[in-house]
């Protein structure tokens, strides 16, 4: 699809704006631009949520890979940016994995290529706290499906730190909230002794969340990563599912409200935030990916663009698909020995 840039439209009541500068009176506003020059056309304390997962500076296409304490300092610049731009009630997330460091070594044991690993989270944390931010959560996502490491353990799994500006942050239980276990629990002392003991919307999933068949209670988000059968992939190497920010959204914002992502990639944070009506702002450095959001945002304002539906059972094999089965070489091989 070829995108006329910059580009002004109005599709099922929605306002969407493709543009390098960020306009109020718009619910989308996207632009093909650097993150600062976005950021400081964004007007003070707009924002009520920030979210974003950002380049991991491990030499993506679309990334020039950094010594470590570079990279971490221009993402230091770019959250304190961020900060003068959110709301004293808002949240900020980063998404984040990890920074790779690979090196030739001949040993005993190892030969060849190996990976050192530095937890990103570990060095944003203490950027966060730096500035001024309150960590709230250190949430879990975890995925079934990556690369195959062979020399460590294969990585399932990356971390969302939510920060807040103030103790005064917007917090929505009810949206999040699970089902109970036991709702026909009852008090058994107390001046509420004989009635219901949990809420009838369902119960507080705690600060430890396991998102697995529509149940959020423990700090472990089961949601599909984007890989090549995912009704959301796009071109973008390392996209993230729609369904991953959804969750923020509800909880971190109220409608109308604005979230914003600074390195949004194909789009999928303002997605999430325009189909529960928020307004929703990004920027990305590549037209590509920037053209391919521009488009994913069109069709989800006139409800036409696949998604993962918010808390569908992650799927389970049943035994019979041809994947599903130990190949026959594999039988003879053991045989064999």
């Amino acid at each position: 699809m070829k995108i006329k840039y910059p580009s002004e439209t109005i599709e099922n009541k929605k306002k969407i704006l493709y543009n390098k500068k960020f306009k109020t009176g718009y619910d989308v506003v996207l632009s093909n631009n650097d993150v600062i020059k976005f950021i400081d056309t964004l007007p003070n304390k707009s924002a009520t949520l920030i979210v974003t997962s950002p380049p991991y500076n491990i030499g993506k296409p679309y990334e020039n890979k950094l010594p470590l304490d570079e990279y971490l300092k221009w993402q230091k610049q770019v959250i304190k940016k961020c900060k003068s731009k959110l709301a004293d009630e808002g949240s900020i997330c980063w998404e984040i994995g990890n920074f790779i460091e690979k090196k030739t070594v001949k040993g005993k044991y190892q030969k060849g290529t190996i990976s050192e690993v530095t937890p990103l989270d570990t060095k944003f944390f203490d950027i966060f706290k730096s500035l001024g931010f309150k960590c709230r959560n250190r949430i879990v996502w975890r995925f079934g499906h990556g690369l195959h490491a062979k020399n460590r353990f294969s990585g399932r799994y990356e971390t969302i730190l939510w920060f807040t500006k103030t103790d005064d942050y917007k917090f929505n239980l009810d949206p999040v909230r699970v089902p109970q276990k036991y709702p026909g629990k009852r008090a058994f002392k107390g001046k509420n002794k004989g009635k219901p003991s949990g809420n009838p919307l369902g119960k507080n999933p705690s600060d430890t969340w396991k998102i697995i068949i529509k149940d959020w209670e423990e700090e472990w988000w089961d949601v599909p990563n984007c890989k090549s059968n995912h009704p959301e992939k796009t071109l973008h190497d390392c996209q993230f599912p729609i369904e991953l920010i959804e969750r923020l959204v509800l909880a971190l914002t109220d409608e109308k409200d604005i979230v914003f992502d600074p390195f949004m990639g194909v789009g999928s944070a303002l997605v999430a935030g325009l189909l529960h009506n928020r307004k929703v702002a990004g920027v990305d450095k590549e037209k590509q990916y920037t053209d391919v959001a521009y488009d994913r945002i069109i069709k989800a304002a006139n409800g036409r663009l696949q998604k993962r539906p918010l808390g569908k059972p992650i799927h389970k094999p049943n035994g019979n698909e041809k994947v599903s089965k130990i190949p026959e070489e594999w039988k003879i091989q053991k045989k064999l020995n």
